[in-house]
């Protein structure tokens, strides 16, 4: 009887071994480590601009074609915020974050949490200022956004004028495009008159354009930091009946393209393409995660539309 027991006892702790050891193996298959799901995390500056509601659409596109998941914040130009709501990301325990920071400089305690946490960031479209935090960048070749729009102001106007440029300081995006576009007119004759911070918003460029068509009533061009800054400003000349103006963007939006389009004083967009950012981010996360050789920084290409060119690109979405 004893003899019985025992074998009895050996034989349940080789079935309960057994059960363990299938548990655990089950537990780790499906090719993606210890999850059987994946989930990201999304911020960018604001989803109240058009380009950035692109840019997400095209990420959770593939994220969720993977069977994975995406959880986006929108900190609506609040950097306090987008740092909270990546902090509350973390916690969430995400394994990758796509980051567009509200503020280049100020955005670091963000980037020292998740360094901490061992979460990749895929910087996309605006650089941060503390690259090194990063793991990979993925953005729009920014100055040459900027450098055709002051190229095409060139062959314009061959004799230069009096110009305002709507920039946004806090943005390094814009930064580089505006550097672009410096280049791009230095030494042509160009007299900038009014340099003002219109924060990348539609209804704030309207105004700042409102107060500097009244006190510069003579400027030629306005060169915006992105569409909705153009776009903006294209409200503001035409409620002053400025239409022999000729206004710039960054983006290359339908909105913009319409306008084009339709002629009138918004003449080009430095465009870009937000489905691609957003794809090649993606693609650049994922090598990452199942640590495979990425590129550090991934440059997508930048082009001018014009009324030369529009009807190739259409109004009706992104290119």
């Amino acid at each position: 009887m004893r003899k019985f027991l025992s074998i009895l006892l050996v034989a349940m702790l080789a079935l309960a071994l057994v059960a363990c050891n299938s548990e655990k193996s089950s537990g780790s298959s499906g090719g993606k480590g210890k999850k059987d799901k994946l989930v990201f995390g999304y911020t960018s500056m604001t989803q109240n601009n058009p380009f950035f509601q692109a840019l997400e659409k095209s990420i959770r596109e593939k994220v969720e074609a993977n069977g994975d998941k995406l959880i986006t914040m929108n900190p609506a130009m609040d950097v306090e915020l987008q740092i909270n709501q990546i902090e509350d990301l973390i916690s969430q325990n995400i394994d990758a974050i796509f980051l567009n920071p509200v503020d280049w400089e100020g955005i670091r305690p963000a980037l020292v949490m998740l360094k901490e946490a061992n979460i990749p960031i895929i910087n996309y479209d605006t650089e941060v200022k503390d690259f090194d935090n990063v793991t990979a960048y993925v953005g729009s070749d920014n100055k040459n956004a900027g450098r055709v729009a002051g190229e095409d102001l060139v062959k314009r106007y061959p004799d230069g004028g009096k110009i305002a440029v709507l920039d946004s300081p806090t943005m390094n995006s814009i930064n580089d495009r505006m550097a672009g576009f410096m280049e791009a007119i230095e030494g042509k004759g160009f007299d900038i008159v009014a340099q003002q911070d219109a924060k990348g918003d539609l209804e704030t460029a309207l105004g700042i354009t409102e107060d500097i068509l009244q006190a510069h009533p003579d400027i030629i061009a306005i060169m915006g930091g992105n569409d909705p800054t153009a776009l903006g400003a294209l409200a503001a000349a035409k409620a002053a009946n400025k239409t022999a103006i000729s206004i710039y963007g960054v983006d290359g939006s339908p909105d913009a393209k319409a306008a084009i389009k339709e002629g009138g004083p918004l003449v080009g967009t430095g465009a870009q393409s937000p489905i691609s950012i957003g794809e090649q981010s993606v693609e650049v996360a994922y090598k990452i995660l199942n640590k495979e050789k990425f590129e550090k920084r991934v440059p997508v290409e930048t082009f001018l539309i014009n009324k030369d060119n529009v009807d190739e690109y259409g109004v009706d979405g992104w290119q």
